[in-house]
C-alpha cells in the first residue's frame, strides 16, 4: 500500500470525441474494459457527476470480479475523473482514473492516471499493464468501430 499510481499516455488517430465515447458508450466501455480475453458483462454507466458506473468482468478461472465507481468529474470531451474498485463497494478511500483529453484535429493525446495509495508501486506496475492491454484493444477494436458509426451518421 501507499505505492504513487501510474500515468499512461496515447496519441489515438481519432478526434477526442470519439475516444469520449469509448469512455462513456456502455457497449464501446464493456470491449475494451477487460480485452479479449477477459468478458465484461452487465455495464451500466450514468454519466454524470456523481452517478455510478459498474460492470462484472468473467475471469479464466470462472470467478467473477465486480467493478465499479463514481463520476467525480465530467467535462466532455476533455476530462473525466472516476472512482474505480474492483471490490463491488463504493465505500473507503477508492482508487481513482484521472483522463484527460487534448484533441488536435482527427488525434487525440490521452493521459491517464490512476491513483488513490491504495497499492504497492508493484500492484501499480501490475495495473499499469493491464490498463495498457484495455488501450491497446481500445485503439484496435473500439476506436475504428466509433469512428465508422459516426462516419456512417
Amino acid at each position: 500500500m501507499g505505492g504513487t499510481g501510474y500515468t499512461i499516455k496515447r496519441n489515438f488517430p481519432f478526434a477526442k470525441e470519439i475516444v469520449w465515447e469509448a469512455w462513456t458508450d456502455p457497449e464501446a466501455f464493456a470491449t475494451w474494459f477487460g480485452t479479449d480475453k477477459l468478458k465484461m458483462r452487465d455495464v451500466a454507466l450514468d454519466v454524470r457527476v456523481g452517478g455510478t458506473w459498474s460492470g462484472t468482468m468473467e475471469l479464466p478461472d470462472g470467478t467473477e470480479r465486480r467493478w465499479t465507481g463514481e463520476y467525480e468529474v465530467l467535462d466532455q470531451p476533455n476530462e473525466l475523473v472516476m472512482s474505480i474498485t474492483d471490490t463491488g463497494v463504493l465505500a473507503g478511500n477508492l482508487e481513482t482514473y484521472t483522463l484527460t483529453l487534448d484533441g488536435k484535429g482527427h488525434h487525440t493525446e490521452m493521459t491517464l492516471t490512476q491513483s488513490g495509495g491504495n497499492l504497492s508501486d508493484d500492484e501499480y506496475e501490475r495495473a499499469k499493464a493491464g490498463t495498457e492491454s484495455f488501450m491497446d484493444s481500445m485503439e484496435a477494436k473500439v476506436l475504428p468501430m466509433l469512428k465508422a458509426r459516426h462516419d456512417a451518421m
